[in-house]
Protein backbone atom coordinates (compact mmCIF):
# COMPACT_ATOMS: atom_id res chain seq x y z
CA UNK A 1 0.00 0.00 0.00
CA UNK A 2 1.25 3.62 -0.97
CA UNK A 3 2.23 5.99 1.89
CA UNK A 4 -0.21 8.67 2.41
CA UNK A 5 1.06 12.37 2.50
CA UNK A 6 -0.23 14.43 4.90
CA UNK A 7 0.67 18.83 4.82
CA UNK A 8 0.22 21.18 7.35
CA UNK A 9 0.53 24.64 7.43
CA UNK A 10 2.55 26.04 9.96
CA UNK A 11 1.95 30.23 10.04
CA UNK A 12 -0.35 31.37 12.28
CA UNK A 13 -1.21 28.09 14.46
CA UNK A 14 -0.42 24.29 12.91
CA UNK A 15 -3.17 23.59 10.32
CA UNK A 16 -3.71 20.52 8.30
CA UNK A 17 -4.44 21.04 4.29
CA UNK A 18 -6.74 18.14 3.16
CA UNK A 19 -5.98 16.41 -0.15
CA UNK A 20 -8.40 15.56 -2.66
CA UNK A 21 -7.78 14.19 -6.45
CA UNK A 22 -6.53 16.38 -9.37
CA UNK A 23 -9.36 18.56 -10.31
CA UNK A 24 -9.46 16.61 -13.85
CA UNK A 25 -7.07 14.04 -15.85
CA UNK A 26 -6.45 16.29 -18.32
CA UNK A 27 -4.48 18.49 -15.60
CA UNK A 28 -2.71 15.64 -14.80
CA UNK A 29 -1.29 14.74 -18.37
CA UNK A 30 -0.97 18.79 -18.69
CA UNK A 31 1.05 18.87 -15.41
CA UNK A 32 3.24 15.73 -16.86
CA UNK A 33 4.10 17.00 -20.17
CA UNK A 34 5.11 20.04 -18.65
CA UNK A 35 7.50 18.70 -16.48
CA UNK A 36 7.97 14.50 -16.76
CA UNK A 37 10.53 14.44 -14.14
CA UNK A 38 7.43 14.95 -11.48
CA UNK A 39 7.32 11.40 -11.89
CA UNK A 40 10.80 11.18 -10.07
CA UNK A 41 13.43 10.70 -12.59
CA UNK A 42 14.05 12.40 -16.24
CA UNK A 43 12.40 11.50 -18.52
CA UNK A 44 12.33 12.79 -22.48
CA UNK A 45 7.99 12.54 -24.08
CA UNK A 46 7.92 11.70 -27.08
CA UNK A 47 4.15 11.22 -27.91
CA UNK A 48 1.00 12.72 -26.35
CA UNK A 49 -2.43 10.70 -27.48
CA UNK A 50 0.18 8.17 -29.80
CA UNK A 51 -2.13 6.02 -31.85
CA UNK A 52 -1.80 2.37 -31.93
CA UNK A 53 -1.34 0.09 -34.57
CA UNK A 54 -4.78 -0.86 -33.69
CA UNK A 55 -6.73 2.23 -33.48
CA UNK A 56 -6.44 3.13 -29.44
CA UNK A 57 -4.07 6.22 -28.45
CA UNK A 58 -1.68 5.76 -25.32
CA UNK A 59 -1.82 9.23 -22.94
CA UNK A 60 1.50 9.44 -22.50
CA UNK A 61 4.88 7.98 -24.13
CA UNK A 62 8.71 8.93 -23.34
CA UNK A 63 12.09 7.61 -23.06
CA UNK A 64 14.89 7.32 -20.33
CA UNK A 65 18.46 7.74 -20.66
CA UNK A 66 18.71 3.98 -21.40
CA UNK A 67 16.28 4.13 -24.42
CA UNK A 68 13.63 2.72 -22.77
CA UNK A 69 10.20 3.64 -23.48
CA UNK A 70 7.62 4.10 -20.67
CA UNK A 71 3.87 3.90 -20.89
CA UNK A 72 2.02 6.27 -19.35
CA UNK A 73 -1.51 5.59 -19.40
CA UNK A 74 -4.33 8.22 -16.91
CA UNK A 75 -6.83 6.05 -15.01
CA UNK A 76 -9.51 8.53 -16.19
CA UNK A 77 -12.23 7.02 -14.19
CA UNK A 78 -11.73 3.50 -15.72
CA UNK A 79 -12.51 0.68 -13.67
CA UNK A 80 -9.05 -1.09 -12.33
CA UNK A 81 -9.65 -3.97 -14.44
CA UNK A 82 -10.02 -1.58 -17.56
CA UNK A 83 -6.98 0.51 -17.25
CA UNK A 84 -4.47 -2.11 -16.06
CA UNK A 85 -5.70 -4.40 -19.31
CA UNK A 86 -5.32 -1.08 -21.32
CA UNK A 87 -2.08 -0.20 -20.29
CA UNK A 88 -0.81 -4.19 -20.55
CA UNK A 89 -2.12 -4.19 -24.35
CA UNK A 90 -0.34 -0.96 -25.16
CA UNK A 91 2.69 -2.93 -23.41
CA UNK A 92 1.94 -5.76 -26.43
CA UNK A 93 1.99 -2.54 -28.89
CA UNK A 94 5.02 -0.66 -27.58
CA UNK A 95 7.58 -4.12 -27.60
CA UNK A 96 7.84 -4.17 -31.17
CA UNK A 97 8.65 -0.55 -31.95
CA UNK A 98 11.64 0.27 -34.29
CA UNK A 99 14.38 2.70 -33.63
CA UNK A 100 12.62 3.74 -36.57
CA UNK A 101 9.20 3.91 -35.04
CA UNK A 102 10.69 5.62 -32.42
CA UNK A 103 11.82 8.36 -34.11
CA UNK A 104 8.68 8.37 -36.27
CA UNK A 105 6.83 8.93 -33.73
CA UNK A 106 8.65 11.81 -31.73
CA UNK A 107 8.65 14.03 -35.29
CA UNK A 108 4.85 13.98 -35.37
CA UNK A 109 5.03 15.21 -31.80
CA UNK A 110 7.65 17.72 -31.99
CA UNK A 111 8.66 18.44 -35.52
CA UNK A 112 11.00 21.27 -35.05
CA UNK A 113 13.28 19.21 -33.07
CA UNK A 114 15.22 16.00 -33.44
CA UNK A 115 14.71 13.33 -31.32
CA UNK A 116 18.70 13.35 -31.01
CA UNK A 117 19.28 16.89 -30.30
CA UNK A 118 15.97 16.92 -27.49
CA UNK A 119 17.93 13.25 -26.06
CA UNK A 120 21.45 15.35 -25.53
CA UNK A 121 20.03 18.24 -24.13
CA UNK A 122 18.28 16.50 -21.89
CA UNK A 123 20.66 13.51 -20.44
CA UNK A 124 23.43 14.94 -21.74
CA UNK A 125 24.70 11.76 -23.89
CA UNK A 126 23.97 10.67 -27.17
CA UNK A 127 20.89 8.87 -28.18
CA UNK A 128 21.59 4.95 -27.87
CA UNK A 129 21.85 3.05 -30.88
CA UNK A 130 19.30 0.92 -29.59
CA UNK A 131 16.09 2.27 -28.80
CA UNK A 132 13.51 0.53 -26.98
CA UNK A 133 15.28 -2.62 -25.75
CA UNK A 134 12.82 -2.20 -22.94
CA UNK A 135 9.90 -0.44 -21.50
CA UNK A 136 7.93 0.48 -18.55
CA UNK A 137 4.45 0.48 -17.53
CA UNK A 138 2.87 3.15 -15.73
CA UNK A 139 -0.67 3.76 -14.39
CA UNK A 140 -1.13 7.46 -13.40
CA UNK A 141 -4.44 8.17 -11.05
CA UNK A 142 -5.28 10.71 -9.26
CA UNK A 143 -6.23 8.70 -6.58
CA UNK A 144 -5.22 4.68 -6.40
CA UNK A 145 -8.36 1.95 -5.09
CA UNK A 146 -7.42 -1.24 -3.41
CA UNK A 147 -8.66 -3.25 -6.24
CA UNK A 148 -6.00 -1.44 -8.89
CA UNK A 149 -2.95 -1.50 -5.79
CA UNK A 150 -3.87 -5.75 -5.74
CA UNK A 151 -3.74 -5.81 -9.26
CA UNK A 152 -0.59 -4.12 -9.89
CA UNK A 153 0.97 -5.74 -6.90
CA UNK A 154 0.55 -9.02 -7.85
CA UNK A 155 1.48 -8.56 -11.77
CA UNK A 156 4.58 -6.72 -10.87
CA UNK A 157 5.06 -8.70 -8.06
CA UNK A 158 4.73 -12.51 -9.23
CA UNK A 159 5.24 -12.47 -12.56
CA UNK A 160 7.50 -9.25 -12.89
CA UNK A 161 5.67 -7.45 -14.90
CA UNK A 162 7.42 -4.28 -15.45
CA UNK A 163 3.97 -2.39 -14.22
CA UNK A 164 3.90 0.30 -11.79
CA UNK A 165 1.37 2.88 -10.37
CA UNK A 166 1.40 6.69 -9.23
CA UNK A 167 -0.57 8.71 -7.80
CA UNK A 168 -1.11 12.12 -6.92
CA UNK A 169 -2.24 14.11 -3.99
CA UNK A 170 -3.47 17.37 -4.76
CA UNK A 171 -3.76 20.12 -1.53
CA UNK A 172 -5.37 24.24 -2.07
CA UNK A 173 -4.72 26.98 0.35
CA UNK A 174 -6.23 29.75 -0.90
CA UNK A 175 -4.89 30.77 -4.04
CA UNK A 176 -1.91 28.41 -4.19
CA UNK A 177 -1.98 24.71 -5.11
CA UNK A 178 0.34 21.67 -3.84
CA UNK A 179 0.79 18.85 -5.65
CA UNK A 180 2.10 15.64 -4.01
CA UNK A 181 3.20 11.99 -5.66
CA UNK A 182 3.33 8.67 -3.85
CA UNK A 183 4.21 5.57 -6.13
CA UNK A 184 2.58 1.95 -5.29
CA UNK A 185 5.82 -0.08 -5.67
CA UNK A 186 10.17 0.45 -5.17
CA UNK A 187 10.56 2.40 -8.70
CA UNK A 188 13.86 -0.05 -8.52
CA UNK A 189 12.86 -2.91 -10.96
CA UNK A 190 14.41 -3.81 -14.63
CA UNK A 191 12.63 -2.63 -17.80
CA UNK A 192 10.29 -5.21 -19.24
CA UNK A 193 12.58 -7.51 -22.22
CA UNK A 194 11.29 -6.48 -25.62
CA UNK A 195 10.27 -9.28 -27.99
CA UNK A 196 12.03 -7.63 -31.42
CA UNK A 197 15.17 -8.67 -31.57
CA UNK A 198 17.99 -6.08 -30.84
CA UNK A 199 18.29 -5.08 -35.03
CA UNK A 200 15.01 -4.56 -35.10
CA UNK A 201 15.55 -1.93 -32.42
CA UNK A 202 18.15 -0.17 -34.59
CA UNK A 203 17.62 1.95 -37.27
CA UNK A 204 19.05 0.46 -40.51
CA UNK A 205 22.45 0.52 -41.70
CA UNK A 206 23.14 1.06 -45.39
CA UNK A 207 25.85 -1.96 -45.39
CA UNK A 208 29.02 0.96 -46.25
CA UNK A 209 29.19 3.49 -43.68
CA UNK A 210 31.41 3.06 -40.13
CA UNK A 211 32.25 5.10 -37.47
CA UNK A 212 35.65 5.32 -35.83
CA UNK A 213 36.85 6.64 -32.83
CA UNK A 214 40.62 8.24 -33.14
CA UNK A 215 40.71 9.39 -29.16
CA UNK A 216 44.42 11.01 -29.08
CA UNK A 217 46.44 11.07 -25.81
CA UNK A 218 50.03 12.54 -24.80
CA UNK A 219 52.26 10.35 -25.97
CA UNK A 220 49.79 8.63 -28.06
CA UNK A 221 48.68 8.40 -31.25
CA UNK A 222 47.57 11.66 -33.23
CA UNK A 223 45.25 12.85 -35.76
CA UNK A 224 47.98 14.86 -38.19
CA UNK A 225 49.63 11.33 -38.63
CA UNK A 226 46.60 9.70 -39.61
CA UNK A 227 45.48 12.57 -41.38
CA UNK A 228 48.75 13.28 -43.44
CA UNK A 229 50.27 9.75 -44.06
CA UNK A 230 46.31 7.95 -44.62
CA UNK A 231 45.50 5.62 -42.01
CA UNK A 232 43.62 5.15 -38.97
CA UNK A 233 44.55 2.88 -35.73
CA UNK A 234 43.36 1.58 -32.31
CA UNK A 235 44.59 -0.28 -29.43
CA UNK A 236 46.04 -0.54 -26.60
CA UNK A 237 44.59 -3.90 -25.90
CA UNK A 238 42.03 -5.99 -27.98
CA UNK A 239 38.87 -4.68 -26.45
CA UNK A 240 39.92 -1.64 -28.37
CA UNK A 241 41.63 -3.43 -31.66
CA UNK A 242 39.42 -5.83 -31.81
CA UNK A 243 36.08 -3.37 -33.37
CA UNK A 244 39.06 -2.04 -35.59
CA UNK A 245 40.06 -5.11 -37.31
CA UNK A 246 36.28 -6.04 -38.03
CA UNK A 247 36.18 -2.94 -40.46
CA UNK A 248 36.16 -4.42 -44.21
CA UNK A 249 38.28 -3.02 -47.20
CA UNK A 250 36.31 -0.94 -48.79
CA UNK A 251 34.15 0.42 -45.92
CA UNK A 252 33.59 4.30 -45.55
CA UNK A 253 34.52 5.34 -42.22
CA UNK A 254 33.78 8.77 -40.57
CA UNK A 255 36.49 9.43 -38.00
CA UNK A 256 35.72 11.27 -34.63
CA UNK A 257 38.15 12.43 -31.88
CA UNK A 258 36.46 12.85 -28.28
CA UNK A 259 35.87 16.03 -27.05
CA UNK A 260 36.33 17.88 -30.85
CA UNK A 261 33.84 15.82 -33.32
CA UNK A 262 33.95 14.36 -36.62
CA UNK A 263 37.53 15.61 -38.65
CA UNK A 264 37.24 13.09 -41.52
CA UNK A 265 35.95 10.41 -43.82
CA UNK A 266 37.28 7.84 -46.06
CA UNK A 267 37.61 4.62 -47.75
CA UNK A 268 39.69 1.62 -46.09
CA UNK A 269 42.29 0.59 -48.49
CA UNK A 270 43.38 -2.66 -47.25
CA UNK A 271 43.56 -5.02 -44.60
CA UNK A 272 44.26 -4.37 -40.91
CA UNK A 273 48.10 -4.77 -39.92
CA UNK A 274 49.82 -4.32 -36.36
CA UNK A 275 51.49 -1.18 -36.83
CA UNK A 276 54.90 -2.49 -36.10
CA UNK A 277 54.28 -4.75 -39.00
CA UNK A 278 52.91 -2.41 -41.12
CA UNK A 279 54.23 0.30 -43.97
CA UNK A 280 53.25 2.98 -41.71
CA UNK A 281 56.32 2.04 -39.36
CA UNK A 282 58.82 3.08 -41.56
CA UNK A 283 57.71 7.14 -41.25
CA UNK A 284 59.95 9.73 -39.79
CA UNK A 285 59.49 11.65 -37.32
CA UNK A 286 55.55 10.79 -36.68
CA UNK A 287 53.86 12.78 -33.37
CA UNK A 288 52.46 10.14 -32.28
CA UNK A 289 53.36 6.58 -30.59
CA UNK A 290 52.06 3.64 -31.97
CA UNK A 291 54.01 0.92 -30.30
CA UNK A 292 53.00 0.07 -26.44
CA UNK A 293 54.23 -2.28 -23.49
CA UNK A 294 53.20 -5.85 -23.36
CA UNK A 295 52.15 -6.55 -27.09
CA UNK A 296 49.48 -4.21 -27.17
CA UNK A 297 50.29 -2.38 -30.19
CA UNK A 298 48.17 -0.01 -32.48
CA UNK A 299 46.20 -1.67 -35.37
CA UNK A 300 46.16 0.13 -38.35
CA UNK A 301 44.30 0.31 -41.54
CA UNK A 302 45.25 2.00 -44.35
CA UNK A 303 43.25 5.08 -45.68
CA UNK A 304 42.40 7.01 -48.87
CA UNK A 305 40.96 10.03 -47.23
CA UNK A 306 38.16 11.50 -49.12
CA UNK A 307 38.01 14.95 -46.89
CA UNK A 308 39.54 15.48 -43.76
CA UNK A 309 39.54 18.91 -41.82
CA UNK A 310 42.37 19.65 -38.75
CA UNK A 311 40.76 19.45 -34.89
CA UNK A 312 39.62 23.16 -34.68
CA UNK A 313 37.33 22.78 -37.46
CA UNK A 314 36.06 19.55 -36.39
CA UNK A 315 32.71 18.98 -36.74
CA UNK A 316 30.02 18.81 -33.62
CA UNK A 317 26.61 19.41 -32.97
CA UNK A 318 24.15 18.30 -30.29
CA UNK A 319 23.09 14.60 -30.57
CA UNK A 320 25.48 13.35 -32.79
CA UNK A 321 26.53 9.90 -32.31
CA UNK A 322 29.35 9.11 -30.55
CA UNK A 323 30.68 6.23 -28.26
CA UNK A 324 33.84 5.10 -26.81
CA UNK A 325 33.96 2.02 -28.69
CA UNK A 326 37.05 2.10 -31.66
CA UNK A 327 34.70 1.38 -34.35
CA UNK A 328 31.03 0.32 -35.11
CA UNK A 329 28.35 0.68 -38.08
CA UNK A 330 27.00 3.62 -38.31
CA UNK A 331 23.37 3.79 -38.37
CA UNK A 332 22.41 7.22 -37.16
CA UNK A 333 21.01 8.82 -39.87
CA UNK A 334 20.75 12.28 -38.02
CA UNK A 335 24.52 12.24 -37.58
CA UNK A 336 25.00 10.75 -41.32
CA UNK A 337 22.88 13.66 -42.71
CA UNK A 338 24.86 16.27 -40.60
CA UNK A 339 28.64 15.14 -41.79
CA UNK A 340 27.11 15.26 -45.87
CA UNK A 341 26.62 18.62 -45.15
CA UNK A 342 29.81 19.48 -43.38
CA UNK A 343 31.64 17.26 -46.21
CA UNK A 344 30.15 18.23 -49.39
CA UNK A 345 30.77 15.79 -52.15
CA UNK A 346 30.59 12.62 -50.32
CA UNK A 347 28.36 10.27 -52.23
CA UNK A 348 25.10 8.86 -50.22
Amino acid sequence: MPLDIGLWRLDDGIQRLLSTGMPSEKRLEDLIETDPSVLGQPLLLIGRQVPTSYGKYVDLLALDGEGAIHVLELKRDRTPRDVVAQTLDYGSWVQNLSHEDVLGIYAKYAPDKALEVAFDELFSVPVPEELNTGHFLTVVAGDLDPESERIVNYLAGVYRVPINAVFFRYFSDGDREYVARTWLRDQQQEAGPNAGSAARQKEPWNGKDWYVNCGEYPEGRAWEDARNHGFVSGGGGDWYSDSLRSVPQGARIWVYIPKFGYVGVGTVTGEPQRFAESQFAQIPDLNGTYVHAGGEDEWVLPVAWIKTVPKAQAVRQKGMFAIPNTAVRLRNSFTLEILHRAFPGVED
